[in-house]
C-alpha cells in the first residue's frame, strides 16, 4: 500500500543521496532568503502588449505544447488515490491517517447527508437529459491534458454509478484523450472549455458534482481570472461535495530557475513555448476558496528534496495540495 507523502524524512545530510526523494524538507531561514532574493532579481514584468500577446494567444501555445508531447509527457498519476481518496471512495484504499486527521472523519460525517443532498439535486435538474445524468457519482477534473488523472480513475473506480467529466483548454489534448483505447462514453465525457471564460456553460447543471480535480492546472490562469473561475466550479458541486487542489507553491525550484525577461506580473511567470504559470501560497489558495462559498477540509505544503544521484544534484520541490467543501444542506425541519 502506497503511504500519504510525507514519510521518508532526512535526518542525516550525509545520507541525502541514498533515496530519489525526501518529504517535508524545513527550509532554513538562508535557503527562504536566498530564495526570495532570486525571485526578487528576476521580477521586472514585461511589457503590457507582450502579456497581452500570451494571454490571446494561450490557446494556440497550449495546442503547440500537446501537439509536440502529445502523450509522452505526463505519466499517470497513481498517487492520486492516496492524497485524494474520495476519487475512489469505494476502494478503501486510504489508510494512514493524513496530515490534517481531521479531513477524512469532516467527509465521513457527511455521507448521510450528502445522499439526501444526492436526492434533492436530481430533484432541481431539468427535464432535459445531460451526459451523465443517471450516474450517482459525478467527477469532474479541469485541465485534463491527455487523461493521466482521468484514465487511472476510470481504470480503479469500479463505482457502476461513476461518471467522470474532463475539460482541458486544449482541443488537441482533449482529442488526444477521447482515441485513447481506455476511453469510454458510457462512463466519461471529454469537451474543450476555457476555465477563466465564466460566461462559458458546462455539460452538467450546477449542483451536481461530488468532485470537481484541479491538478496543476489553476496556476496556468491570470491571476485576475482566478477568483471567478473558482467560483463558477463551486457552484457544480453539489452540497458536501468537494474541490481537490495540487499546485505549485511559492518559491518551487521551477519559480527560481525563471531568468530575466520571463515575468508577468508578481509570481506569475511565462515559460520558452509560451504557457505560463504561477506560483501560490496557502493563504492565497484559501482566500480563492473562501471567496467561492468553500469551507477548509485540508491544506498542506508538501516540501520534497527531489535528488539526481547520478549528477549529485539537489532540487527542491514546493507544491500545495488543498480539499475545500461546500457546506452539506441541512435536513428539512421538522
Amino acid at each position: 500500500m502506497k503511504p500519504q507523502f510525507g514519510t521518508r524524512f532526512l535526518t542525516d545530510p550525509r545520507e541525502v543521496f541514498q533515496h530519489n526523494a525526501w518529504d517535508n524538507v524545513e527550509w532554513t531561514d538562508e535557503q527562504e532568503a536566498a530564495a526570495k532574493k532570486k525571485v526578487l532579481e528576476n521580477s521586472q514584468p514585461l511589457p503590457p502588449e507582450k502579456q497581452e500577446e500570451y494571454d490571446s494567444r494561450a490557446n494556440e501555445y497550449w495546442n503547440d505544447f500537446y501537439t509536440i508531447h502529445e502523450n509522452r509527457f505526463f505519466k499517470d498519476r497513481h498517487w492520486l488515490f492516496t492524497e485524494f481518496p474520495e476519487l475512489a471512495p469505494q476502494c478503501g484504499l486510504h489508510q494512514e491517517p493524513s496530515a490534517d486527521a481531521s479531513a477524512t472523519e469532516l467527509l465521513q460525517e457527511d455521507s448521510a447527508d450528502q445522499k439526501q443532498c444526492t436526492q434533492l439535486a436530481s430533484l432541481s435538474l431539468s427535464d432535459g437529459e445531460f451526459p451523465g445524468s443517471s450516474a450517482t457519482y459525478r467527477i469532474l477534473e479541469v485541465g485534463c491534458g491527455v487523461g493521466n488523472t482521468v484514465f487511472p480513475i476510470l481504470k480503479t473506480n469500479n463505482d457502476p454509478g461513476l461518471f467522470v467529466y474532463c475539460c482541458d483548454f486544449s482541443s488537441t489534448a482533449v482529442e488526444l484523450v477521447k482515441t485513447n483505447p481506455e476511453y469510454d462514453p458510457g462512463r466519461c465525457f471529454a469537451f474543450v472549455h476555457d476555465l477563466s471564460d465564466v460566461e462559458a456553460d458546462y455539460p452538467v447543471p450546477d449542483g451536481t458534482l461530488d468532485v470537481v480535480v484541479l491538478i496543476f492546472v489553476l496556476s496556468a490562469l491570470h491571476p485576475d481570472k482566478m477568483q471567478a473561475s473558482i467560483s463558477r466550479l463551486a457552484r457544480l458541486l453539489k452540497p458536501g461535495g468537494v474541490m481537490l487542489l495540487r499546485d505549485y507553491g511559492r518559491y518551487d525550484m521551477a519559480q527560481l530557475r525563471f531568468k530575466k525577461g520571463r515575468c508577468l506580473s508578481e509570481n506569475f511567470y511565462v515559460r520558452g513555448d509560451g504557457t505560463r504559470v504561477y506560483f501560490f501560497t496557502q493563504d492565497e489558495l484559501h482566500e480563492l476558496f473562501a471567496g467561492a462559498g468553500l469551507e477548509k477540509v485540508q491544506s498542506l505544503v508538501d516540501r520534497r528534496l527531489q535528488v539526481n544521484r547520478g549528477k549529485q544534484l539537489t532540487m527542491y520541490r514546493v507544491w500545495i495540495q488543498c480539499k475545500y467543501r461546500k457546506a452539506p444542506c441541512l435536513p428539512p425541519d421538522t
